[in-house]
């Protein structure tokens, strides 16, 4: 049953002030609203659990993990029953999204298991070295402390409350304190219940997991503010999150701010494979741009072309594909109005030529398409804005050279596509090292939304795709973002403990 309230180191904490979801069906639900006074509670029971939870074994760590995945099974028809009332999810997505999440708890599990992420490095003393002896130096990577945690919009489960970098975190031996996102707080509370009767089958500090609802920007500045903290998580918009990395470097003292915050994840069609496969890859795309109303932060929005019969015959091809598509039900009312906002600047740029246009009920939406000269993109810097949701842009190139100064004006993605064929090698080759400069994962013939959660995984870029070019959210490399490296000289073997 939903308690309505915040989960604070192992107590549910209601106070005065609340606010409603937002359900598709149905009656609303209201819920506690975050305060900072909360915030700062939170906090310091990550503190206090750091003492302990940060020097527990990875065997003990992988335990907790397997237990949370094992509870949110338990909870799966709740999970499910309620994420779709709140997001207007399907209930086979809101299902194979509770496969990933318990997926990725169990994969970190065995992550550490294994010990690799520990990157242990030994320099053994060399007491007779000239001109000086050496010392003995090990070193290891150690957890950094409290993680704070903003929940996602599109992702009620693999990126919120048990998401990928709580998963991490936690792994790594780090607290985790989750501001839930106002969108699913029932979907958010039901996981914090799973984590809750983990932390105490496993008897370990309660501190070790705190769960906010929303409170707005106070709290998410309180949270990313608090002197505890050493690091943050978070998913969403590129204006909100780069007031939270801008926070964050403020403070007396700066903590990383590990923020993925949109991209347009450009797919480039080399000649060969577009005058071969032109209308099955327009269907592909189509499918890709459409699914989950485009609410992915990997969906396709930018096709480039040269211009010529193949290309005609592939916009011909997406505007058939994209025209027999419905509307569909967007996560919030604000994401629908954003996506019309994103559809009317388009309509309004006089450079662009509208291919498809559907209008939509509230909070639902359709796709558009729209087509435009690679100089007329070239001039004007909004064009390759994301737009949250099914709207596809065909940029057309007169030449390889306009291919190339379309792939060098765009900022950083989180990915980048090629299709091609093996007539296009020599200029695949070309784009190459441009690509690699602009994006954390290539792809060649295939469609960026759905990443795979594995060892050799990026999911992060430049800016602005993320706001730390080194760092991933999805796969196990996500553990290195709450790590540090620490090496000790001359430690007598009793005193040192380098497996945990």
């Amino acid at each position: 049953m939903l308690k309505g309230t915040h989960l604070i180191a192992g107590e549910w904490v209601g106070n005065t002030d609340s606010f409603a979801n937002e359900p598709v069906t149905g009656e609303a639900d209201r819920f506690a609203a975050g305060t900072p006074d909360l915030v700062d509670q939170a906090c310091q029971a990550a503190e206090e659990a750091f003492w302990s939870y940060g020097y527990t074994t990875r065997a003990e760590r992988a335990a907790f993990l397997r237990t949370i995945a094992d509870e949110i099974e338990a909870r799966g028809a709740d999970l499910t029953a309620y994420g779709c009332k709140e997001t207007g999810l399907p209930e086979a997505r809101l299902n194979g999204e509770r496969g990933r999440t318990t997926g990725q708890l169990r994969l970190f599990a065995e992550h550490i298991e294994a010990g690799d992420y520990l990157d242990r490095r030994h320099d053994k003393a060399l007491p007779d070295r000239a001109p000086l002896p050496r010392p003995d130096i090990q070193m290891v990577q150690r957890p950094i402390g409290p993680v704070a945690v903003f929940g996602a919009s599109n992702f009620p489960l693999a990126f919120s409350t048990a998401g990928g970098d709580t998963a991490s975190a936690l792994a790594a031996g780090c607290p985790v304190v989750v501001k839930g996102h106002q969108a699913h707080p029932a979907t958010a509370e039901i996981v914090a219940q799973a984590i809750d009767y983990a932390v105490k089958k496993c008897n370990l500090h309660p501190g070790v997991f705190s769960l906010i609802q929303d409170g707005g920007i106070p709290v998410g500045q309180a949270l990313v503010q608090h002197p505890v903290i050493k690091a943050v998580g978070f998913t969403g918009g590129l204006r909100g999150g780069r007031a939270l990395f801008d926070l964050c470097a403020q403070r007396p003292e700066p903590i990383p701010f590990f923020g993925e915050l949109g991209s347009v994840n450009p797919m480039f069609l080399l000649d060969d494979a577009l005058a071969a496969r032109g209308t099955d890859i327009a269907s592909g795309w189509a499918g890709s741009l459409t699914m989950g109303a485009g609410q992915f932060c990997t969906n396709p929005g930018i096709a480039v072309v040269k211009a010529g019969e193949a290309a005609d015959a592939f916009v011909a091809a997406s505007r058939e594909a994209l025209s027999g598509a419905g509307e569909q039900t967007m996560l919030t009312s604000g994401i629908a109005s954003a996506y019309d906002a994103g559809q009317a600047r388009f309509d309004a740029a006089e450079a662009v030529t509208s291919l498809v246009t559907s209008p939509a009920a509230p909070r639902s939406a359709g796709p558009n398409l729209f087509s435009v000269s690679a100089q007329a993109f070239l001039a004007d810097e909004a064009l390759a804005e994301e737009v949250f949701g099914p709207l596809g842009l065909v940029v057309i190139a007169q030449d390889d050279a306009e291919v190339m100064a379309v792939a060098k004006s765009l900022e950083g993605q989180l990915t980048c596509t090629l299709q091609m064929d093996d007539g296009d090698l020599d200029a695949a080759k070309t784009l190459l090292p441009v690509l690699e400069r602009k994006a954390g994962r290539l792809l060649v013939n295939g469609f960026p939304t759905g990443v795979e959660v594995s060892e050799a995984m990026v999911h992060g870029g430049p800016y602005p795709a993320s706001t730390n070019f080194g760092a991933t959210s999805v796969g196990t490399l996500a553990i290195r973002r709450f790590l540090r490296p620490v090496s000790y000289q001359n430690f007598p073997e009793a005193l040192l403990s380098l497996d945990k």
